[in-house]
């Protein structure tokens, strides 16, 4: 059976709700509010009116320049583009040379010193999502997985989701990534990304469980950029709440 958080929209393979998720102290995230995927160049006009149909109006374009310059399908009217470099290779060299020359960027065990060193980064798309303009808000990088994945780790702490909800919404995308890559003509990678780990030490879900229990969300908070407005948008997924 089809899990009902799944963003069903042709062309997209990673696409998913972040409503419907377990709070801490009971109840769940918000349905229908916010969503994450994978790239959206790859979508259909169908698949573009599934967004339209989920209501979403917004989305967050976590790639680099290199990146979004590639993509020059058209865009539907009724959908607002907010880029956002969350890499920030240009602004911090010096933190990016040690996971590239190691293939580490690849993994989530970049995830937590991300977090800890360039956590305006992420700061900037979440404020991009909680000042988007009324309806929907999607974010997306590449595959989905780990811009993407760093983002919804610090949204999903903000709104105090349960911690072992956050690791299985993370893993559904690795379970995703073989018919993501399929998709494009690319080999599977989930191999090299374990034994990358194992190197370390960790596996993929250990490596990302290290990433969220290491995430001090007041420290990041402090550093982020992030108002008030931010954090209540952030933490009712923009929902109003009485």
């Amino acid at each position: 059976m089809s899990d009902p958080r799944t963003l069903h929209a042709e062309g997209l393979f990673n696409g998913r709700d972040l409503g419907g998720l377990p709070l801490r102290d009971g109840g769940t995230t918000p349905r229908g509010r916010v969503f994450r995927s994978e790239g959206v160049d790859r979508l259909t006009f169908d698949g573009w009116q599934a967004l339209y149909d989920a209501g979403i109006r917004t989305i967050v374009d976590l790639r680099a320049p290199s990146e979004t310059a590639k993509d020059t399908g058209v865009r539907p009217e009724w959908l607002t583009t907010v880029v956002v470099d969350h890499d920030g290779l240009d602004t911090a060299p010096s933190f990016w040379s040690a996971y590239w020359e190691t293939g580490l960027v690849g993994t989530p065990l970049y995830y937590g010193p991300h977090l800890d060193e360039l956590p305006e980064r992420t700061g900037e798309a979440l404020r991009a999502i909680a000042r988007a303009e009324p309806g929907r808000v999607l974010f997306h990088c590449a595959g989905g997985r780990d811009r993407t994945g760093i983002v919804a780790l610090a949204l999903l702490t903000i709104a105090e989701v349960e911690p072992e909800a956050v690791v299985a919404d993370y893993l559904v995308t690795v379970e995703n990534a073989p018919a993501l890559l399929a998709s494009i003509g690319v080999p599977p990678t989930e191999e090299k990304i374990e034994a990358l780990c194992a190197e370390h030490g960790t596996t993929v879900e250990g490596a990302f469980r290290a990433a969220l229990d290491g995430f001090d969300v007041d420290r990041f908070v402090g550093r982020s950029g992030l108002d008030a407005a931010d954090l209540e948008a952030l933490r009712t997924f923009r929902a109003h709440v009485a």
